[in-house]
């Protein structure tokens, strides 16, 4: 099986990712961190920059798409190429960054990319309002997240729920993020797992 996990900056995709990877004995799968041949150009000079590197994100993420529909055990990703599509590639092209015709190129790219790849069998989106993701993004200090614009996290959590609710395809389980601190109590944690084995497996019926 293929889970993935979505949601917007300081969610807690990255810890979940982990504790239900540790709880079910799946395997975690993190976008690669290589060397983007684009980047040191692309904050020189953003907009000519940003079609360029937008593509190469997305052969990247194609990429670890293959690898995980060749694999024999299940796999459960932080961050799917679909978010990287319609959330962020979506608020470049909104924040005029992508022009109209590059940002068509692009969907169209995506869109052929589409016929070889298939939806996640299951995405767990970690829904969370702006507030709760500032208080974690403050809580896990890394210094470089600190000056994000509270309207940038915002534009982010709009375009979030646009693409669950209106353009993703896939099955999605919501989960209600603020009222809960899954890393450091069972019980949240505990419910979590209720929802995924009643969605996968049928277990725990209403």
């Amino acid at each position: 099986m293929h889970i993935a996990v979505a949601g917007n900056i300081g969610s807690g995709k990255t810890t979940l990712t982990n504790m239900l990877a540790r709880h079910y004995g799946w395997e975690p799968r993190f976008e690669a961190v290589d060397y983007n041949p684009y980047l040191e150009d692309y904050y020189a000079d953003i907009p000519r920059w940003s079609f360029a590197l937008e593509v190469y994100f997305l052969k990247q993420r194609f990429r670890d798409l293959l690898d995980i529909a060749k694999a024999d055990h299940t796999i459960i990703q932080d961050r799917s190429i679909f978010e990287g599509v319609y959330v962020f590639t979506a608020n470049n092209h909104a924040m005029g960054n992508l022009d109209d015709r590059d940002f068509e190129t692009y969907m169209e790219l995506f869109e052929s990319m589409l016929y070889i790849v298939r939806h996640p069998d299951l995405m767990i989106y970690l829904r969370a309002s702006v507030p709760h993701l500032v208080e974690n993004i403050q809580k896990r200090g890394r210094d470089y997240e600190q000056t994000i614009p509270i309207d940038y996290l915002a534009n982010l959590n709009d375009r979030y729920e646009d693409f669950i609710f209106n353009k993703y395809r896939g099955r999605v389980l919501v989960v209600d993020a603020d009222p809960l601190d899954f890393q450091h109590t069972p019980h949240d944690f505990a419910g979590i797992i209720d929802k995924i084995d009643r969605t996968l497996f049928g277990l725990f019926p209403e």
